[in-house]
C-alpha cells in the first residue's frame, strides 16, 4: 500500500518504483523512495481519494479543529461572495480587495470555514502582532507567532515571511491552511520556498494589487491557486471605503538641475542601449545591475541613474509644493510619503514633523502612530514602511512626493487614506517633477482604474 511520509519539506512515497512516479515526483537513490516538493500532497491526495487508491497517510501533523469564529460582525455581501468564490475553488486561490476593505476578516470566515490549524504569514512584525490580537480575539486560545524574537507555535499560528522561511522544512507537516498576506510577496524567490514546503492543502491569498512588474505574480497559481475573487478602490469606495479624490501637482526644476538631470539620464540610457537592455521586460533591471558591476562605464551608469533620481525627487520645488498642501489643509491628518529616508529627515527637520523609517524604534513608532490617530500629531512623513498593512484610519490627506513608478505602490498608499469615518472626504496629492521620468510614469499610473474612477 502506498505510504505518505513528510521529511524536511518534501514528501516521500513508500510502495510506488520509479516508473510509477506521480507528476512532480522523482527517484531519490539516497532513500530508495520517490520524493516530491511538500505542496504536491494537495493534488496527490486529491487524485488518490478520486481513483479510491488505499494509502496510509503518514505526512500531515494536523487534525480537524472545532473552531468557535466569535464576532459580533457580520460579513459584507462582498466579503460572503469572496469565500464563497474560495470555497467554490477548491479553497484555494488569491482575494484582491482594496486595503481597508476587510481582507483580514475574509480569512478569519476561511479559517472558521476550513477548521485546520492555520498559518497566517504577514511582511512585517507590526503585521504579525496585528493579526495575532485580532485572531484572539475572533477565536479566543494563545495564538502562535514566529518572528521577531517569538517562536511559539499553537493550531493557528502567525509568523512573518522571514521566519515561515527559515522554519517551513520542519513545520510544513503542521497546517491544514495557510493565508498569505500581501500574497504579491510570495513570488519572490526564497519565499516561493515556503509555499513549496508545505502540504497544506487549503491555501488563500490576500493582497490588493497582486501584479508584480516583473511578472512573477503569475506563479501565484501553482504556490496558492488564481485569483478567485476581485474588487477595485472604485467599487467600495464611497460606501465600505471613503470617498476620496487625486490630485496631481506638477513642479519644474531650476535650469541647472533640469540640464544636469537630462545629462546623467543621457549617460544612463546610452550605457543601456549599448547593452540591449531593455528595462521593461522581465529581469530588464537585474540584468543592467549585472552590466554595471562589469565595467567602469557601467558603474558611471548607475551612478548617473541614482543622481538623476536625485534631482527628480528631492528638488527643492517639491518642499514648496509640500508647504501649499499642508496649508490648505491645516488640522487635517496628512501621510507624506517619499522615496527615500534622507527627504524624511529633510521634511521631519524642516518642518517639524514626527518621522518614521525602518530606523524607527518600535515604540517610538507606536508613540508617533498613536498620536497621530489621537490628534497629537496632525502630519507623519515616511519612506516605504507604511506602504502597506498598517491600519491608519485617522489619515484624510495623502502626499505623495516621490516613490517608485510601480502602480502597486502608488495603490497601497492611496489605501493608507481610505479607511473609513464619518463625512469623510480624502484626497491624495502625488507630486511630480515635470519634465522627467516621473511625470511618464505618472502618467501609466494613472491609467489605472483607482485614478481614472476616483470617487468624489
Amino acid at each position: 500500500m502506498l505510504t505518505l511520509r513528510f521529511d524536511r519539506g518534501t514528501l516521500l512515497l513508500d510502495g510506488l518504483d520509479s516508473d510509477q512516479a506521480p507528476s512532480g515526483f522523482v527517484w531519490d537513490g539516497r532513500v530508495n523512495r520517490l520524493r516530491g516538493p511538500g505542496m504536491a500532497y494537495h493534488d496527490l491526495v486529491l487524485g488518490l481519494h478520486r481513483s479510491k487508491a488505499p494509502y496510509a497517510d503518514h505526512a500531515k501533523a494536523w487534525e480537524a479543529l472545532s473552531l468557535r469564529h466569535d464576532t459580533p460582525k457580520s460579513p459584507r455581501d462582498y466579503q460572503a461572495e469572496a469565500v464563497e468564490e474560495w470555497t467554490k475553488a477548491g479553497r484555494r486561490g488569491v482575494v484582491s480587495l482594496p486595503t481597508g476593505s476587510g481582507k483580514s476578516f475574509v480569512a478569519e470566515l476561511c479559517i472558521a470555514a476550513c477548521q485546520r490549524p492555520a498559518l497566517v504569514v504577514a511582511p512585517t512584525i507590526d503585521l504579525v502582532n496585528q493579526w495575532a490580537a485580532n485572531l484572539a480575539l475572533a477565536f479566543g486560545g494563545p495564538i502562535g507567532v514566529l518572528g521577531g524574537g517569538q517562536h511559539e507555535l499553537h493550531p493557528i499560528t502567525v509568523s512573518t515571511y522571514d521566519s515561515a522561511y527559515l522554519h517551513m522544512d520542519r513545520y510544513g507537516d503542521r497546517f491544514g491552511l495557510v493565508v498569505f498576506d500581501e500574497v504579491h510577496h510570495l513570488p519572490a524567490d526564497a519565499y516561493a520556498q515556503i509555499a513549496e514546503l508545505m502540504l497544506a492543502p487549503f491555501r488563500l491569498g490576500l493582497s490588493a494589487t497582486v501584479e508584480r512588474p516583473d511578472g512573477l505574480h503569475q506563479r501565484l497559481d501553482d504556490l496558492v491557486g488564481p485569483v478567485v475573487y476581485e474588487k477595485g478602490i472604485t467599487e467600495l469606495s464611497g460606501n465600505v471605503l471613503a470617498q476620496y479624490t487625486v490630485e496631481r501637482v506638477g513642479v519644474v526644476l531650476s535650469d541647472e538641475d533640469h540640464a544636469a538631470y537630462l545629462a546623467c539620464r543621457a549617460t544612463f540610457r546610452g550605457f543601456i542601449a549599448s547593452r540591449g537592455i531593455r528595462l521593461g521586460g522581465q529581469n530588464g533591471w537585474g540584468r543592467f545591475l549585472r552590466e554595471a558591476a562589469r565595467s567602469k562605464d557601467g558603474r558611471a551608469a548607475f551612478k548617473a541613474h541614482l543622481e538623476s533620481r536625485r534631482l527628480m525627487h528631492a528638488t527643492p520645488a517639491k518642499l514648496d509644493a509640500l508647504e501649499d498642501i499642508l496649508a490648505t489643509h491645516a488640522g487635517q491628518r496628512s501621510i507624506i510619503f517619499t522615496n527615500d529616508n534622507a527627504t524624511v529627515y529633510r521634511i521631519s527637520r524642516g518642518f517639524g514633523i514626527p518621522c518614521i523609517t525602518h530606523q524607527t524604534g518600535a515604540e517610538e513608532r507606536r508613540e508617533i502612530l498613536s498620536g497621530f490617530a489621537e490628534g497629537r500629531y496632525t502630519a507623519v512623513v515616511t519612506s516605504r514602511v507604511l506602504n502597506e498593512g498598517v491600519d491608519i484610519p485617522a489619515a484624510e490627506v495623502g502626499i505623495v512626493l516621490s516613490g517608485t513608478s510601480t502602480v502597486r505602490e502608488h495603490v497601497q498608499r492611496l489605501g493608507r487614506i481610505l479607511r473609513p469615518k464619518e463625512g469623510k472626504q480624502a484626497v491624495l496629492y502625488e507630486v511630480v517633477s515635470l519634465g522627467t521620468s516621473e511625470e511618464r510614469a505618472s502618467e501609466r499610473r494613472n491609467e489605472h482604474d483607482a485614478y481614472r474612477g476616483e470617487a468624489g
